[in-house]
């Protein structure tokens, strides 16, 4: 199990590299979960099963920006080993809203191409040098409080 995140990128670019044209470069990678606000944990986990069951219903994704994509994998929830490519996205094209840097918690919201409300990510302070890298995709208008970022390394 990889909890470094180095190692965890470093997870994601290899089974990336494999689909990806030769020579694109990656610029960030961030890992994300959905659902409602992280802080609600404590709160949830003082209702018998209600924490586990809001554990339970999260899903994890990973966001790697490259030079002409924004590619979401999959992400173990126990493991974040990385699964396979849920969506891949045009970098002009990347279809998020409402993005909110915070100090711990940051969130956005994606419109995945199966349709339906747009899901809310959640992304910890722990990835915030590669949110800054990867909201250089997002929609000018959406980019309040964000800062640039370079490539990255695996």
């Amino acid at each position: 199990m990889a909890i470094r995140r180095a190692k965890q990128k470093a997870q994601v670019i290899e089974k990336l590299r494999a689909i990806s044209p030769a020579g694109d470069n990656f610029i960030a990678c961030v890992h994300g979960e959905t659902g409602p606000s992280p802080w609600l944990n404590a709160l949830f986990d003082e209702v018998p099963f209600l924490g586990l069951i809001v554990a339970l219903t999260r899903r994890c994704y990973f966001f790697t920006l490259t030079d002409n994509h924004v590619v979401v994998n999959s992400a173990n929830r126990f493991t974040n080993r990385p699964g396979d490519v849920v969506a891949t996205f045009p970098r002009a094209q990347f279809p998020v809203s409402r993005f909110k840097r915070a100090a711990i918690w940051s969130r956005f919201y994606v419109q995945f191409p199966e349709g339906g409300r747009p899901t809310r990510i959640n992304v910890h302070r722990y990835w915030r040098a590669d949110l800054d890298g990867l909201s250089a995709a997002f929609p000018a208008g959406e980019l309040a409080g964000a800062g640039g970022g370079g490539p990255i390394t695996a």
